[in-house]
């Protein structure tokens, strides 16, 4: 077993010398008061992820109510119905696009805010649509915005949050991710569609109004050369009793040492492009895994693979088991590390696409005579399609697969490679790197989920799934050789490591 990344002793590493370690007495009382200004900045920043999980299952209940619409001018065929779900994902492409300008340009608390802009207007349109050209827009616009704060909250986060807590912190953008997707499932139980437009207004107005009273990134202001402003900033978030002065002296001297732009030619050293394309596949291999169109294909998976599902349990048990999952990854991720939490995510994954896919090859057969049929047929919220009728025990095996997955991609490689994303990118890189992650994981989501009927269609159901778990097993090997451990350690250690390795493989 090799040996975690940044465990390694030497003088290469141990570039920052820790100081004695206090008391636990002392310990206590000044974690409580560095977590509470902490938590309440992270509270704040991560209600965009809110709007972002909000957003992102806006269509769930809205399609159906449009598919039945007598207004013509917003009835929705399937075909629209298709490109109303998935547009949202060019948007937060092009959101993580603006982000590697916006993110280095703006910082990372203003770029958050920006994004209400966006996210504003979106629902304003969606809210108030007569046509379907308002519903893509406003859609297409909380995507954007809904790219812009993934790529900028878990970067924030990070640089505020002290070591012993980033791992929990940064594991609230994906709860709070599914708090917003749960909330509308709620609120699509009792608003029209019209009105759930306008309830999502409610979190982009709270995180305007309490951002704006949180301080920027330290590490951001001194790289603008605001030094006095960043170490207000510092002694803000960590308590007036708390002295940050040895905690500002090492994340001054990590700026001081590198220049405020990377040219071409220093993006091809070694230290800089090892983390951005670690982070650049590990974003390219959590959507490979499938996640997306697993989500959205949902019931339409269900209904082709002789299971009984009532629609309106599949929000509630699916959310369930994200959240369950989440605060499994958040209260573990400081403990267990990172990497075992990865190992045990691609695991689970695994075994779960790849008995979601022997289930759909070998196991009984849905009332429709194709099953591929059944599910390109399938409208995304059509709840009067026919369901399958499950002829034995057997038939709980998809649900019991999907849930399976779902918990597995929502305590590992969801929050993780947000994560760690945050953590190991240079800081000179990583607002350009962090905005270039979520372009490419939005690419490869909307590919995945717009060619899912089309390879279904072509080669049948189990096909994806088996796809998907090759991809698992690449993801486990990869964690090993490519993975760095950054459980415990300080941003600045963590760039040190890469700065000092000198071996062409990182392990």
């Amino acid at each position: 077993m090799q040996q975690p990344l940044l465990g390694a002793e030497g003088l290469d590493y141990d570039t920052f010398p820790e100081e004695p370690p206090p008391s636990p007495g002392e310990r206590t009382r000044v974690g409580v008061l560095q977590n509470k200004r902490v938590f309440l900045a992270t509270f704040a920043a991560v209600l965009g992820n809110f709007s972002f999980g909000y957003a992102l299952v806006y269509t769930s209940p809205v399609i159906p109510a449009l598919e039945h619409s007598l207004d013509p001018d917003l009835h929705l065929t399937k075909s629209q119905a298709s490109w109303f779900g998935s547009v949202f994902t060019l948007g937060a492409a092009a959101g993580g696009l603006s982000a590697m300008v916006l993110n280095d340009l703006l910082g990372r608390k203003l770029s958050i805010m920006f994004s209400a802009v966006p996210s504003a207007t979106g629902y304003a349109l969606m809210a108030g649509a007569h046509g379907l050209w308002m519903l893509l827009l406003g859609r297409m616009l909380t995507g954007f915005a809904g790219g812009l704060t993934a790529a900028c909250i878990p970067v924030y986060v990070s640089e505020i949050a002290p070591p012993a807590v980033r791992g929990a912190l940064g594991a609230t953008p994906q709860l709070m991710a599914v708090f917003g997707s749960l909330s509308l499932y709620a609120l699509g139980l009792l608003l029209p569609w019209r009105w759930l437009a306008v309830a999502g207004e409610a979190p982009v107005l709270t995180m305007i109004l309490l951002l704006s009273i949180m301080p920027n990134s330290p590490r951001f202001l001194l790289s603008r050369g605001r030094d006095e402003e960043a170490l207000r900033a510092l002694a803000w978030l960590r308590g007036a009793d708390t002295d940050v002065q040895w905690e500002f002296q090492q994340i001054q001297d990590n700026v001081r040492r590198q220049s405020s732009h990377m040219s071409w030619a220093e993006a091809r050293d070694p230290h800089v492009y090892r983390p951005i394309v670690i982070t650049l596949l590990m974003r390219l291999l959590q959507q490979l895994t499938g996640i997306t169109p697993i989500l959205v294909y949902l019931q339409p998976i269900f209904n082709s693979t002789a299971v009984l599902l009532p629609p309106q349990d599949d929000a509630a048990i699916v959310g369930a088991v994200r959240l369950l999952s989440v605060l499994i990854a958040a209260l573990t991720m400081d403990l267990a590390g990172r990497k075992v939490l990865l190992f045990i995510s691609a695991a689970i994954m695994f075994a779960a696409n790849l008995t979601l896919g022997l289930y759909v090859h070998f196991g009984p057969r849905p009332l429709t005579p194709n099953s591929t049929m059944g599910l390109e047929n399938t409208s995304l919220g059509d709840p009067e399609q026919p369901l399958a009728t499950p002829v034995s025990c057997l038939t709980l095996v998809p649900l019991l697969a999907t849930m399976l997955f779902i918990m597995g991609y929502a305590m590992g490689w969801g929050p993780i490679t947000w994560l760690l994303m945050s953590e190991i990118l240079p800081l000179r890189a990583r607002g350009m790197a962090s905005g270039l992650c979520v372009l490419v994981s939005w690419l490869t989501a909307f590919v995945l989920t717009k060619s899912f009927l089309l390879v279904v269609g072509a080669f049948g159901l189990q096909v994806p799934f088996f796809f998907f778990a090759a991809i698992c097993v690449v993801n486990l090997v990869f964690t090993g050789c490519c993975v760095p451990e950054t459980q415990g350690r300080s941003l600045e250690q963590i760039e040190s490591f890469f700065h000092g390795r000198r071996r062409s493989s990182l392990h």
